[in-house]
C-alpha cells in the first residue's frame, strides 16, 4: 500500500540491477583438446590394430633407431615390401637375414659374456701364480674389471723398464710376458683392445715433431706385433690406442714410472657393440655428405659421378697398417 509523500520532499525511484555472475568457457577448449588427442590415439590404435604383427616390430625398430642412421636411410633390412625407410635391399645379399635380438636375450648374453671374462681372470691370477715367468714379475701385472671388460696391465717400476728410453724399443722380459699372454687371449671371442700410456717427461722438441702421443701409439703396436708372435690370433685387435700421458695411475706425479704401462683390454660385447656404433655413424655421415654434394650437380651424368667418387676417395696400399689414433 503506498504511503502518501509529504509535500515538499523529492523523492528518487531506482530500479535494483541484478548482476549475474560470467560464465568461464575456457574449459571447453581444454576439453575439446583433450577429446581430439583421445580420438587421435584410439585412431593410431586402431591403425595398428591392422598391421601384421611381423611389420610392427620393423615399425619398433624404426622409431629407436638414430637420427642420423634414419637421414641416411636407416639399417639395410632385406625386405623389397617394406614401406619402412631402410627397408630396401641392402648391397650384400644376405640369404638367410639374423632376427634382431631382443633386449631380454642381449641382457642375458652380457651377463654370460660378463661370467666368461671373471673365469678368464682367475685362469690369468691362477697362471701368474704357477708360471715361473710370470711369477717373478707378478708386481708390475695389475688385473681389474672394467666397464669394457677385462684388463691387463703391464706397468713399469723405476730399475726394471718395459722399453728403452724414450723409444718403442722392446725390453727382452717384456717381449717374454707377452708371448706367454698371447695365448690365452685365444680362449675367447672376445677382441682386445692395446692401449700405450707414457709419464708426463716431454721430448724436447714438444709436441711439434715426435712426442709423447706417437711413443705411446708406438709402444701399443710394439706390443701387438709381440703379441701375435707369442700365438694371439691377428684378428683378435680392435683397436690400437695412443693416450701418451692424459691417464695417469698417480694424477699427482704424472712422471712416476708406473704411469709408463701397456693396457690390454678383453673387450665385453657392450664395448664391442659401442665401437662399432660409433664407426657406423662416422661412416653413415660420410655418406650423407657425399650423398649432398652430388646432389648439388644434378648435370652430372651417373656414371661421371661414380668415377670422380671413386678418384676423389683416398687409396690405401693394401696391407698399410695405421697408427693409433689420438684420445677423443
Amino acid at each position: 500500500m503506498n504511503r502518501a509523500v509529504p509535500p515538499g520532499r523529492i523523492v528518487v525511484r531506482r530500479k535494483r540491477v541484478r548482476i549475474r555472475a560470467a560464465h568461464n568457457d575456457s574449459w571447453k577448449i581444454a576439453y575439446a583438446d583433450f577429446v581430439t588427442a583421445m580420438m587421435a590415439f584410439f585412431l593410431v590404435m586402431w591403425l595398428l590394430a591392422l598391421v601384421p604383427a611381423k611389420d610392427l616390430k620393423t615399425i619398433a625398430e624404426y622409431f629407436r633407431m638414430p637420427l642420423i642412421t634414419a637421414v641416411t636411410g636407416g639399417l639395410q633390412q632385406h625386405d623389397a615390401s617394406s614401406v619402412i625407410p631402410g627397408g630396401s635391399p641392402g648391397i650384400v645379399p644376405d640369404a638367410e637375414p639374423a632376427a634382431a635380438p631382443s633386449f631380454s636375450d642381449s641382457h642375458e648374453e652380457d651377463r654370460r659374456d660378463t661370467h666368461r671374462l671373471e673365469d678368464l681372470k682367475s685362469d690369468l691370477e691362477a697362471l701368474i701364480r704357477s708360471d715361473p715367468v710370470l711369477r717373478q714379475f707378478r708386481p708390475q701385472l695389475l688385473l681389474d674389471m672394467t666397464p669394457d671388460g677385462l684388463r691387463i696391465q703391464i706397468i713399469d717400476k723405476q730399475n726394471r723398464p718395459m722399453f728403452a728410453t724414450g723409444s718403442a724399443q722392446m725390453q727382452p722380459y717384456m717381449g717374454t710376458i707377452l708371448r706367454v699372454l698371447a695365448p690365452v687371449f685365444n680362449q675367447l671371442p672376445n677382441p682386445v683392445s692395446i692401449s700405450g700410456h707414457t709419464d708426463a717427461i716431454r721430448y724436447a722438441t714438444g709436441e711439434r715433431e715426435y712426442s709423447n702421443w706417437e711413443l705411446s701409439a708406438d709402444r701399443a703396436n710394439a706390443a701387438r706385433r709381440e703379441l701375435v708372435v707369442g700365438g694371439m690370433h691377428e684378428d683378435k685387435v680392435k683397436q690400437i690406442l695412443g693416450w701418451s700421458s692424459s691417464i695417469n695411475l698417480i694424477k699427482d706425479n704424472p712422471d712416476a714410472a708406473v704411469n709408463r704401462r701397456i693396457s690390454l683390454v678383453v673387450l665385453n660385447q657392450r664395448a664391442v657393440r659401442r665401437i662399432d656404433a660409433q664407426n657406423a655413424a662416422g661412416a653413415s655421415f660420410v655418406q650423407l655428405r657425399d650423398s649432398l654434394e652430388l646432389m648439388q650437380s644434378p648435370d652430372l651424368p651417373t656414371s661421371e659421378a661414380g668415377r670422380r667418387s671413386e678418384a676423389d676417395s683416398p687409396q690405401t696400399p693394401q696391407g698399410e697398417s695405421h697408427g693409433a689414433s689420438a684420445p677423443d
